[in-house]
């Protein structure tokens, strides 16, 4: 009788293994979601520049007991320019916005803000993208809603739609505020 070979259990085994992962990776609530290992936690610390002459933000901002919403964004990125009216509309609202200008030129920054309107409370310039690295953000615009105390309820990566708002950000402002959601 031949022997068989134990490279021949290999390629099933593999096969099984990858099985195995894409079952467990469908099984998520929402697949398109990117994890944080932020959420829950206290946000990181913020570090920027002044953009122009606008108003600015810093770390006790984050913790002054108010929710907020950190926005990152730039004047190159196509989606950023998308969502623009969603953070108008959200301003109009109520709802504060700090704006985090990621790896932009001043001049490009700040002439987006003058041909679509200014939608943040303040703004600080993350020239070097070293804020979005210690934030985790994988690129613009990204959003993170903070609670009063500074801990991050909800990061949503890419642009902010009427139905995101409705379905992400509204949420997390509430669950942010302790208000029962429905």
């Amino acid at each position: 009788m031949a022997r068989l070979s134990p490279m021949v259990l290999v390629p099933p085994v593999l096969f099984a293994g990858l099985a195995a992962l894409f079952f467990v990776g469908m099984q998520r609530e929402d697949p398109d979601a990117l994890p944080s290992a932020l959420q829950g936690r206290e946000a990181p610390a913020v570090a920027g520049t002044p953009l122009g002459d606008l108003p600015r933000f810093e770390d006790a901002d984050l913790r002054d007991g108010q929710v907020k919403l950190v926005n990152f964004w730039a004047s190159w990125c196509a989606p950023c320019r998308a969502e623009h009216p969603v953070l108008e509309k959200m301003t109009g609202d109520g709802v504060t916005i700090l704006g985090v200008n990621y790896k932009d030129k001043p001049d490009a920054a700040l002439g987006f803000l003058t041909e679509l309107g200014n939608p943040y409370a303040a703004v600080i310039a993350d020239d070097k993208g070293r804020m979005g690295i210690d934030w985790g953000i994988y690129g613009v615009p990204e959003t993170f809603v903070i609670d009063g105390q500074g801990r991050i309820v909800l990061r949503f990566a890419g642009p902010i739609t009427q139905r995101s708002l409705e379905s992400d950000i509204l949420p997390a402002i509430a669950q942010a505020r302790g208000e029962a959601t429905q």
